[in-house]
């Protein structure tokens, strides 16, 4: 019996796994250590320990996890003694990433003379979208903006300039350009991203024409480092549905393959505005990207990707269907995209690290603006040598690049094929002048036989007086030459007339921007990251759609005169001790152009704009929240002269989202949410949108001797056809669910 009871007592004891939570020797509070597939769990106290008791014995596994910091997950083995475990936790977020957009070579986003933002696949999650374009609406500074409200196609702004100033890059390469500026952004899955690095201001000297106002650089992932399997699919309540598939493989011993696909449909008509247009428009798109990853003697790089994406989109009145596609009966946009890209990167097989790099895109547009129609192609190669050398404190890039380009349209613009070669030589040292100090000085040399030699300098200064503080100064010049009607969606849709006074010449910048970047941690368990940048930018030579000397026309010419880009950002990276943690933005800009001495704000530009993203996880439910949203301050919007009803500056707006995921399944993750909580759209408050949107065609319009529009009876405000003033999403409030599997 004295046996028994003893043998009772032991098993029943109360075995204990204890100890301490840090942060670079510092005791971090209020982190969740666990038991994996149990209930058993604490959270550690203000000095960083933490004590789990009443555990049986038996193999576990301890989860130590803290938003904002890498989780670490440790196999222990529970007998009759205690565990003493101490742990120290490295931030995931405190700009430890990798970036390669700024310099062309991979560095610390900390060691980076360049300020480059870097967004992850956990931040894109929090508010699930189809695309890339739709993804960047909460990334501060940035804004996706629509440029038709009938067929719904749009383009970037960085700091307040337009879509054409942004160059958008896949994993280095310049290929979102042209037609696809516009059309292809959409193209893009969130699914095959790695990371999305953001910079903003002129990088012409590194990556040419149409880097002037910044640049997006897409990274894809690397087979190596993805899942075997994954999947993830939503729906909303409007109809739309969105699949992501991705499959990785071996093929033999030194060869990984990833293949992704990406589907979207969405083809349910709404018209809550009740004026008889297409609230969004319908899209049945498909993508598939491949990329293959050699291994190779001496760890040198090889890889190639490609993807073929096509899509039919269209929107215009509710009987719109394809029988009357380029008619003039029922007013419609339809646009027919196919398109496919290559990209490779082989490293040369000699001691000297030298890499080629090129890409190739085939882009084909079928498309019609009511009876109008536009038929382009246009192809893009490019291809680049560059060898990187260290030579004492100087590190050294030289590379030579080629660029060709053809375009073709239908339009009487293009009375033949432009088909142009533009090969460029670069230089870049980065120099250490000590353990806190860098200073990087480049240059290019462009050769366009239209436009001659162009040269586009650049300075970078990085100074670093402690490990936690980074004050740098980027400086240099820009320019970018004009594809009018690649880029300019509104010269192809309405009824305005487009009106080109001149030849156009190639326009050039002049930037300085100003970055100071502070992290923080408190004894509390508290992360906080400042960053916060002012910048200038000069333009000379610029082309800017004037919307307002004619309302009946677009004129395009080079302005007399000088246009500006001037402001302010800030951002602040929170992890609380809570568990929440918290992304705020906010962004003054003054952007306006100056001729004959009278300076006008550039239209749809807002003068400040907030973005946030604040989540919280309850470890122990496995329940995460997440509020994303932005708010966008008074823009000009393009009405259509003096006896227009609609509004011409724009009221401040928000479109705000908030989602529940739960991730408590082997291999699965529910998620389920509301888009834009508030249920705004543009249309509140206006008489209406489109600019007579009963009579698309103009047939019941006059005009004066002069060709100005007549107001009458049946047109009393001397309007035409305009679906030009749209400066936000006409989507109202919806629900959405999804799920995302992922096998190891």
């Amino acid at each position: 019996m004295l046996l028994f009871l003893t043998s009772f007592g032991l098993l029943a004891q109360s075995i204990t796994i204890s100890g301490k939570v840090t942060t670079q020797g510092e005791p971090l509070p209020f982190v969740n250590v666990y038991l994996k597939d149990t209930t058993k769990g604490a959270v550690t106290n203000n000095d960083g320990h933490y004590s789990i008791s009443n555990i049986t014995a038996g193999d576990y596994t301890l989860i130590v996890s803290f938003t904002g910091f890498k989780a670490v997950h440790k196999n222990v083995t529970v007998s009759d003694k205690p565990l003493y475990l101490d742990f120290d936790l490295s931030a995931t977020e405190s700009l430890d990433e990798v970036v390669v957009t700024g310099t062309l070579k991979p560095v610390s986003r900390l060691e980076s003379p360049v300020p480059v933002e870097v967004y992850s696949p956990a931040f894109l999650k929090k508010n699930p979208t189809p695309n890339i374009f739709e993804a960047l609406q909460n990334v501060n500074g940035v804004r996706p903006q629509l440029n038709c409200n009938v067929c719904n196609t749009g383009d970037i702004h960085i700091n307040g300039l337009e879509g054409p100033y942004t160059l958008v890059l896949i994993d280095g390469m310049p290929i979102v350009s042209g037609l696809s500026t516009v059309y292809g952004l959409s193209g893009i899955p969130n699914s095959l991203i790695e990371q999305v690095e953001v910079v903003k201001g002129p990088a012409s000297s590194l990556y040419g024409s149409e880097a002037v106002g910044g640049l997006i650089n897409i990274i894809t992932k690397l087979p190596d480092y993805t899942p075997k399997l994954s999947a993830d699919g939503f729906i909303t309540g409007w109809g739309e549905a969105n699949l992501d598939l991705g499959y990785k493989a071996h093929v033999g011993k030194k060869t990984t393959l990833l293949l992704g696909a990406n589907y979207y449909n969405y083809s349910n008509p709404i018209d809550n505005n009740n004026d008889n247009f297409t609230d969004v428009t319908l899209q049945d798109r498909i993508s598939i990207f491949q990329k293959w990853d050699f291994k190779r003697n001496h760890n040198r790089k090889l890889s190639l990707a490609g993807r073929y994406f096509y899509e039919d989109r269209w929107g215009g009145e509710m009987q719109w269907n394809k029988n009357y596609r380029g008619g003039n009966t029922v007013y419609g946009e339809s646009i027919y995209t196919s398109r496919f890209e290559f990209i490779g990167n082989y490293q040369l097989p000699i001691k000297p690290h030298v890499n080629f790099q090129f890409s190739y895109s085939n882009h084909d547009q079928n498309s019609v603006y009511g009876d109008m129609p536009f038929l382009a192609k246009q192809r893009i190669g490019f291809g680049q040598l560059v060898w990187d050398k260290t030579l004492k404190n100087h590190d050294l890039l030289f590379g030579i690049a080629a660029r060709y380009n053809y375009y073709n349209d239908n339009t009487t613009a293009t009375k033949k094929a432009d088909e142009i070669t533009i090969p460029s030589i670069f230089v870049q040292d980065e120099i250490a002048l000590s353990k806190k100090q860098k200073l990087l000085l480049g240059a290019r040399y462009d050769y366009d036989k239209r436009h001659g030699a162009i040269f586009t300098p650049r300075m970078a200064y990085r100074y670093k007086p402690t490990k936690d503080d980074i004050f740098r100064v980027n400086a240099g010049t820009g320019f970018r030459v004009v594809n009018l009607f690649t880029e300019e969606h509104a010269a192809l849709t309405g009824a305005r007339d487009v009106v080109i006074e001149e030849t156009l010449k190639p326009e050039k910048s002049y930037n300085i921007n100003i970055n100071y970047l502070k992290k923080l941690y408190t004894k509390n368990g508290k992360l906080f990251t400042v960053d916060a940048s002012v910048w200038y930018t000069h333009f000379t030579n610029a082309i800017l759609p004037d919307y307002d000397t004619n309302p009946n026309q677009i004129i395009y010419d080079n302005l007399n005169g000088y246009a500006t880009s001037k402001g302010a950002s800030l951002n602040i990276d929170a992890v609380f001790a809570s568990g929440i943690k918290a992304l705020l933005g906010i962004t003054y800009q003054d952007v306006s152009q100056t001729e004959n001495q009278v300076t006008t704000d550039q239209i749809l530009t807002e003068k400040f704009s907030g973005t946030w993203a604040l989540s919280y996880k309850h470890y122990k439910t496995n329940l995460t929240l997440d509020y994303t949203g932005n708010l966008y301050g008074p823009m000009r919007l393009p009405t259509l002269g003096a006896l227009d009803p609609r509004s011409d500056t724009s009221p401040i707006w928000s479109i705000q989202n908030i989602q529940v995921t739960f991730d408590g399944l082997s291999n699965f993750e529910l998620y389920a949410g509301v888009k834009n909580l508030l249920n705004w759209t543009p249309n509140k408050g206006e008489p209406f949108i489109i600019a007579r949107s009963h009579d698309p065609f103009d047939e019941d319009v006059d005009y004066n001797p002069d060709g100005s529009v007549m107001a009458t009876p049946q047109n009393p405000y001397a309007l035409t056809f305009d679906p030009s003033y749209v400066y936000a999403p006409n989507q109202g409030r919806r629900l959405f669910f999804g799920m995302r599997f992922k096998l190891d």
